[in-house]
């Protein structure tokens, strides 16, 4: 009867500990996680909130309106987009779908705190409450100047704050006129150039020069005594098993050191460095830099790609290693990455909601920096900024040189055609500082252009001088 007793005993303390533990991920969900889930923009239920609000004013972070409802005496509600083109992507649109913040912040356009008495009358007269404005850390004048920088030409731009994560300029070409996304939905969709494709979050591109940011930290992680006694003979190409890999534009780069080799962009230097690297190794460190990882942030991104193993041919190492082969990026990844190394090493959350207000302008939200991880030790960062001051200095980002700002960067000129050479992205990452002003990283990609020194540096230079110069 005693071992009956114990056993009913057992059980009850079984059920009764399983019960508190249901209670109390009840209350963990609803207090943590539940909002989590509501506003994912996969959460279809989320309109239904429509039904009882007025959707919110999407507002620039220096007050300029980009997205907002009009309600005229009828009640038919037309959402409207002040700014049209300029901020297509990252604002996007709230109907046929939803992209961009109109998405990504749903949930938070559709909340009212409304005073409560207010809301409380409205549901009597079955009348909608003002939703909630999301402001957001986009900068007007910087995404205006990012807008204009990259002119007719295909391609993205992404600043942001390395020390928050704060995104201030997203840009995205070709673009489209939101407040025309219904009239033209037929032809958005089947349009050539994708134009509804936020190249700077979506986008995946050969990164060109750029990755040998990469290479080169790889290579001082595999060699940390032997890194500052490199040195190399550049005739202006490389052979290896009968695979020939040439330097940009027939340039003979003659004697150079590891530092001359990154600021002048010597491919034949830098392939024949990825030839002395282990290529499980350096897809250790591409795994350690998020490459095939999920970027963070709130929004829709793509994974950048990295594949190379101690299988592959020489050549396919000597390509990876100087950023072509099968080697994939974003420019919000690539933005990232130097926002890293501006941080001496730890990349912050990106984002692009600094704050939610209701109707009174009264603050009910506000975003605060999150930091994601180490991306690599506060000596490398320093290590990666020497060299990338070096490219500013005397390398092929000197146009960035003897300005207000020091600036720290590097190019890249990416082959997108194996049947024409002259077929190039240009690319730029990078990132400036002034005493009094907060730091900030810049990518840049121009499709189909040429050499980045010439089309992606123009970019950022512009963006710079506006904003350390205001």
């Amino acid at each position: 009867m005693k071992d009956k007793n114990k056993e009913i005993t057992v059980i009850t303390y079984f059920f009764f500990f399983l019960f508190i533990a249901l209670i109390g991920y009840f209350i963990y969900f609803q207090v943590v996680k539940s909002e989590t889930f509501i506003n994912s923009s996969y959460n279809g239920l989320q309109d239904l909130f429509s039904e009882r609000v007025v959707r919110g004013d999407i507002v620039s972070a220096d007050g300029y309106t980009l997205a907002t409802t009009k309600v005229p005496k009828d009640g038919t509600e037309t959402r409207e987009y002040p700014q049209g083109k300029k901020f297509a992507h990252a604002v996007g649109y709230s109907v046929n779908g939803k992209m961009g913040l109109e998405g990504d912040a749903n949930f938070l356009l559709l909340r009212s705190h409304q005073f409560v008495v207010d809301r409380v009358l409205n549901d009597f007269k079955d009348e909608k409450s003002i939703g909630d404005n999301v402001i957001s850390t986009l900068d007007y004048e910087i995404q205006t100047r990012a807008y204009e920088a990259l002119g007719d030409q295909r391609g993205a731009v992404i600043v942001m704050e390395p020390a928050t994560g704060k995104i201030i300029a997203m840009v995205s070409k070709p673009d489209f006129d939101p407040n025309k996304v219904t009239d033209n939905w037929e032809e958005l969709n089947s349009s050539e150039n994708s134009v509804l494709y936020n190249r700077a979050t979506q986008g995946l591109y050969a990164p060109g020069s750029v990755f040998k940011i990469v290479t080169l930290l790889d290579y001082c992680r595999e060699y940390p005594k032997a890194y500052k006694d490199y040195s190399y003979k550049c005739d202006g190409s490389i052979t290896r098993n009968g695979q020939t890999l040439k330097c940009a534009f027939g340039e003979v780069h003659g004697n150079v050191d590891l530092k001359e080799s990154f600021a002048e962009s010597c491919n034949s230097s830098f392939a024949n460095i990825g030839l002395m690297l282990d290529n499980d190794k350096l897809k250790k460190t591409c795994d350690s830099l998020l490459f095939n990882k999920d970027i963070p942030g709130d929004f829709k991104s793509s994974k950048s790609r990295f594949s190379l193993t101690s299988k592959d041919s020489d050549s396919l190492t000597m390509e990876t290693a100087i950023g072509q082969g099968n080697t994939m990026v974003s420019p919000l990844h690539m933005a990232l990455l130097a926002s890293a190394i501006d941080n001496k090493g730890t990349l912050m959350k990106p984002y692009m909601v600094d704050h939610v207000e209701n109707n009174a302008n009264n603050t009910v939200f506000t975003t605060k920096p999150e930091e994601c991880g180490e991306l690599m030790s506060e000596k490398e960062a320093k290590l990666l900024e020497s060299y990338m001051a070096q490219v500013v200095k005397s390398g092929t980002g000197t146009k960035l040189s003897g300005q207000s700002y020091k600036a720290y960067g590097k190019t890249g000129t990416a082959q997108v055609s194996d049947s024409d050479s002259n077929k190039t992205n240009a690319w730029f990452v990078g990132y400036a500082k002034k005493k009094g002003y907060n730091d900030i990283a810049v990518a840049v990609i121009v499709e189909h252009s040429g050499s980045g020194s010439r089309y992606a540096i123009p970019v950022a230079k512009r963006i710079y001088d506006l904003y350390f110069n205001r």
